[in-house]
């Protein structure tokens, strides 16, 4: 639990999932990529999270991405596993990824669209009875209640809750609420984020820009450790257009601007799912381009 702990202060990457030239998952890139990110320091890797298209692939191929990212890590990182959908198949995927090896179970948000929100909370609870390794709760909505998120956080098997909510008040709530509770609160948005969830309290943060500048996450949590707020807020503004573009068509394009920016870096992921955008347009690209070529340019001068 204590190692699970710590890897949530640090970076919870989330890697893409690359797609053979069939549509099939290519594990060989899958394999390079994660164990790019352990060799890079990535503290954890939430294999097959949103940023993995979770959403899209089948049980069978989630299955694989876990399989995959536990054997490519090698024990150098630890490999959260995502799990999610019914409870019923939440279980059964946590079940085979620990007998995989994983270290963790990340349990995405229940999208149930007729869900209640202390019943959804119960799902977290009920994986986290369940789990025989820590689990992470992935809180993708501010309708919990206070008392919701004190279960949570009190709960022995959660390790600590993945907040991807920008209701900062609701979070300085419920971290004032729980300030008896070992969890970590986590930001769940990622590094543009992370500034405002560290000022209230929480340490860490996600991020789907680690799989292609894993130095600029790297230094951006650095500064948010040491309390230097300016020098993370200038980091993070030299990837604020990249961030920027992957909210574009209601987050539609989140994915699809990380992999394209990998095949502007010579690694080709393959596209992104329906109903992801599959691709960008002309003048998104040109404006993505122009940012990974910035960002490479002064990774290459630091």
């Amino acid at each position: 639990m204590e190692k699970v702990r710590k890897a949530l202060t640090g970076i919870s990457g989330v890697p893409v999932t690359p797609y053979a030239a069939d549509g099939s998952i290519d594990t060989s890139k899958l394999s390079a990529l994660i164990e790019g990110l352990a060799e890079a320091r990535v503290q954890n890797l939430m294999a097959a999270g949103n940023t993995g298209e979770f959403f899209t692939l089948t049980l069978d191929e989630v299955r694989l991405v876990h399989r995959t990212a536990i054997k490519a890590a090698a024990g150098k990182a630890l490999v959260s596993a995502a799990v999610g959908r019914s409870l019923t198949e939440a279980k059964a995927l946590a079940r085979d990824a620990i007998a995989e090896g994983a270290g963790a179970i990340m349990g995405h948000h229940p999208m149930d669209p007729f869900a209640g929100p202390s019943y959804q909370a119960k799902y977290f609870l009920e994986l986290a009875d369940f789990s025989t390794v820590p689990v992470i709760a992935y809180v993708r909505s501010d309708s919990f209640s206070v008392a919701d998120f004190r279960k949570l956080a009190l709960h022995p098997n959660i390790a600590g809750i993945k907040f991807a909510s920008s209701n900062l008040m609701l979070l300085a709530e419920v971290i004032r609420a729980t300030k008896d509770a070992p969890a970590i609160w986590v930001c769940g948005l990622a590094e543009g984020w992370a500034p405002a969830f560290y000022a209230m309290g929480a340490r860490g943060f996600t991020s789907g820009l680690v799989n292609v500048f894993p130095e600029r996450s790297h230094a951006i949590h650095r500064a948010l450790e040491a309390g230097d707020y300016r020098t993370a807020r200038d980091l993070i503004d030299g990837i604020a257009g990249f961030e920027a573009l992957r909210t574009k068509y209601l987050n539609g394009a989140n994915v699809t601007v990380v992999k394209e920016a990998l095949g502007m870096l010579g690694n080709d992921v393959g596209p992104v799912r329906v109903p992801g955008v599959e691709a960008l347009n002309e003048a998104e690209r040109a404006e993505l381009k122009a940012i990974v070529e910035r960002v490479r340019s002064e990774a290459r001068a630091a």
